[in-house]
């Protein structure tokens, strides 16, 4: 039977009492390293894929606007800018997706999934613009989830209310099957 390469351990975490938060780490499981690269971005973006399920989502990139714009604008993604330093991308199909956490894994962004997708929250895109990820602190709350994306370190860090790490795991592991990778909830 072939190793798998990568294992994603799935946890809750405690980011205090006012906060939910399941996290999510992709790592080499020998040496404990952070996964990056393509497989880590064919990974992730089946991840967030699955996290998403049904609902609408799409990515806040809150630096560096200017570099997404242009890969987004080279590689046809539509976006839609929230504010000169901001912009909000939504998800290509699976392949750009890649290509897009791949370009970018070196950036802390975030993902927002249903709830107030659909109408829109400017105070939330507006606070993104000035305070980053601090951001969804209290909005994640009206939505299904909102995370922040430090695929560098090998992290996803999931703030929900609706999402448990079961449920987590329950979505991404079908998602999974067929990379290199096994799923975990470490003891």
């Amino acid at each position: 039977m072939e190793s798998l390469s990568t294992q994603l351990e799935i946890e809750p975490m405690d980011l205090g009492a006012d906060v939910k938060a399941v996290g999510l780490e992709l790592i080499e499981p020998e040496s404990r390293e952070p996964v990056r690269g393509a497989e880590a971005a064919r990974t992730w973006a089946a991840v967030l894929t699955a996290l998403a399920g049904n609902e609408s989502w799409v990515l806040d990139f809150f630096s560096h606007g200017n570099r997404v714009r242009e890969y987004c604008s080279r590689h046809e993604i539509t976006f839609r800018d929230t504010s000169p330093r901001s912009l909000v991308v939504f998800p290509p199909h699976l392949q750009e997706l890649e290509g897009l956490l791949a370009r970018f894994e070196g950036e802390t962004f975030g993902v927002r999934a249903g709830g107030q997708l659909a109408a829109g929250d400017a105070a939330l895109e507006s606070d993104l613009a000035r305070r980053g990820v601090d951001a969804y602190h209290h909005a994640y709350t009206n939505y299904l989830f909102c995370a922040i994306c430090d695929f560098e370190n090998g992290f996803l860090t999931v703030l929900t209310n609706r999402l448990w790490a079961s449920e987590v795991i329950r979505r991404v592991r079908p998602a999974l099957e067929g990379l290199p990778v096994s799923v975990s909830r470490p003891n």
